[in-house]
């Protein structure tokens, strides 16, 4: 019988805080009430060369997920499951994960959005139960300017100075957003690629606003060793 569970997101950003501080692998699972084999098994198998980052390691699980898992057809018995879940104000992102992790069956959020969608054409009410109702759901493929994919006046990393991939110098930083269980505040956590020298604070939302004032007053006793920042696409970083 599998007994393995995968880790969460959520698990896997306090993975990303607690390594930070220096926190050992084995204290690191303590913490997180899970086997040591478990956090070295993360480790290993979603490390890149910036080191280990909990965005990137939860992308490079669910593509893994993705490959390994045949697909899966929406047959009568799984709309039924996945409507289950949707009438009891789940979100698709979240029928999606919970199926995948403990039913083993691999349907997107956005094959589930496109059923709520035929849904309503026909006269359905499931759209009613969204969180955020009347919201049309953009594929992100189809249109650049949707989701976190798009911020105003941003630089792609491709402009970035060569220095920064060499790490031959101080002041070149890299900064990131973790959320906290169950989305109560968040960390901003920034850290100086060289030296991996790391500065955080928490901060109570995930506005720009807000991440913007926590990331000045982190940064400001050291301006004069601050050339580049680099962030995701996150529009908590919009006011770069």
């Amino acid at each position: 019988m599998k007994t393995y569970k995968q880790l969460t997101y959520e698990q896997r950003c306090q993975i990303y805080a607690l390594s930070k501080t220096g926190m050992s692998q084995n204290k690191i699972a303590k913490q997180l009430k899970v086997s040591q084999s478990t956090i070295s098994r993360e480790f290993s198998r979603n490390t890149g060369k910036r080191g280990y980052r909990f965005k990137q390691a939860q992308t490079a699980t669910d593509t893994r997920g993705l490959v390994a898992c045949k697909a899966i057809k929406m047959t009568t018995a799984l709309i039924v499951l996945i409507e289950s879940k949707l009438t009891a104000k789940w979100s698709p992102e979240q029928v999606s994960g919970w199926l995948r992790e403990d039913q083993s069956i691999d349907i997107s959020y956005e094959t589930i959005y496109q059923h709520i969608g035929s849904d309503k054409k026909s006269g359905g009410h499931l759209f009613q139960h969204l969180r955020i109702k009347g919201k049309a759901y953009q594929s992100r493929s189809k249109h650049k300017e949707a989701g976190r994919g798009f911020i105003k006046s941003r630089i792609s990393i491709d402009e970035r100075p060569h220095v920064v991939d060499d790490k031959s110098r101080m002041g070149d930083w890299e900064i990131d957003l973790v959320i906290g269980k169950g989305h109560s505040g968040a960390l901003d956590t920034i850290v100086e690629c060289k030296t991996s020298f790391t500065v955080s604070t928490r901060v109570d939302d995930k506005s720009a606003k807000t991440v913007t004032a926590a990331t000045i007053a982190l940064l400001t006793p050291f301006k004069s060793t601050a050339f580049t920042i680099t962030a995701d696409n996150g529009k908590e970083f919009a006011y770069h």
